[in-house]
């Protein structure tokens, strides 16, 4: 380290420890042993999702609004990356390359090559927008912007879309539209062997009717697993996400300023893994539906 970053690193020790002490001082707990107004209003946080307008019967809520806007800023990146696309990358095609490129070798490392390119668009887009969603939700906007009542933030025009069960919930039941129409692609109307095992009963009849209905129990066993996947996938994702959210707010109400900033890093890392542990059982449980289908055909 060089003399002359010393002075720059020390001011900006002391202006975050200035940040820290001010902040502890205006949070709730600063200002309940001191005596003083909080900073911020108590965090009220709501399960449904707040209607801001509506477009027919089509309600535009604080989380479909964020969604768009995750989906637009996905849309200007990619435009911005492949509109002038050169062998010699700039910063945001290199950015954009390297992220496609993860995400597919990823893909391809779990289903093959074979499955890679049909897996690798929904997989792709999923991770990226729920990824997307979450950490743009980190943003302070998200906090702030809102429609101001009698002095009071009443109404927050942006909310995460990973906090809305039912976005998540839509993305849930995508991902298993997509895995059944996998696994009936691969196997045809073979496909449900999985779940029909009603021949079984009448195999070596009579002698095996007990071992049959154990394997027709089973098959619905099978079925129901399937569909419980949506409320699987539905339910972790609003779950961790709503729980960021909570987080970060009663955080930034009892310390304000820097003293949150650890929080932000964590939602960070866990928005990332959210996003990945969605596609990443999505790809899992694609791949199994159609080995499983390749496995039989081999018999």
């Amino acid at each position: 380290m060089s003399l002359g970053t010393k002075p720059l690193f020390l001011l900006i020790g002391i202006l975050v420890l200035g940040l820290t002490i001010v902040g502890f001082m205006k949070g709730a707990i600063g200002s309940a042993l001191l005596g003083t107004e909080s900073f911020l209003d108590k965090p009220h946080v709501s399960l449904p999702a707040t209607e801001l307008s509506s477009i027919g019967p089509l309600a535009i809520t604080n989380t479909l609004l964020s969604s768009w806007i995750a989906t637009l800023v996905l849309i200007v990146l990619f435009f911005l990356a492949t509109r002038k696309i050169s062998l010699v990358p700039g910063r945001i095609q290199n950015l954009m390359e390297l992220i496609i490129e993860s995400l597919y070798d990823f893909v391809a490392s779990v289903s093959g090559e074979q499955y890679a390119r049909r897996f690798f668009p929904i997989i792709a887009t999923i991770f990226l927008f729920v990824v997307a969603n979450a950490w743009l939700g980190l943003l302070p906007i998200y906090q702030s912007l809102g429609i101001i009542s009698h002095g009071h933030l009443e109404v927050h025009v942006l909310r995460p879309a990973g906090t809305d069960i039912n976005m998540t919930f839509a993305i849930a039941l995508i991902a298993f539209l997509f895995i059944e129409y996998w696994g009936f692609r691969a196997h045809g109307l073979g496909f449900l062997k999985e779940f029909v095992r009603f021949g079984s009963v009448f195999k070596d009849f009579p002698r095996n009717v007990g071992m049959g209905l154990v394997d027709v129990f089973v098959g619905f066993l099978e079925l129901l697993s399937h569909f419980i996947r949506i409320v699987s996938f539905g339910f972790r994702l609003f779950g961790n996400m709503l729980a960021g959210e909570i987080l970060l707010l009663v955080s930034a109400f009892l310390v304000t300023f820097v003293a949150i900033l650890p929080f932000y890093g964590l939602e960070l890392l866990v928005g990332g893994i959210q996003a990945l542990i969605f596609a990443g059982l999505t790809l899992v449980f694609a791949t199994v539906a159609v080995a499983s289908a390749d496995g039989e055909d081999h018999h």
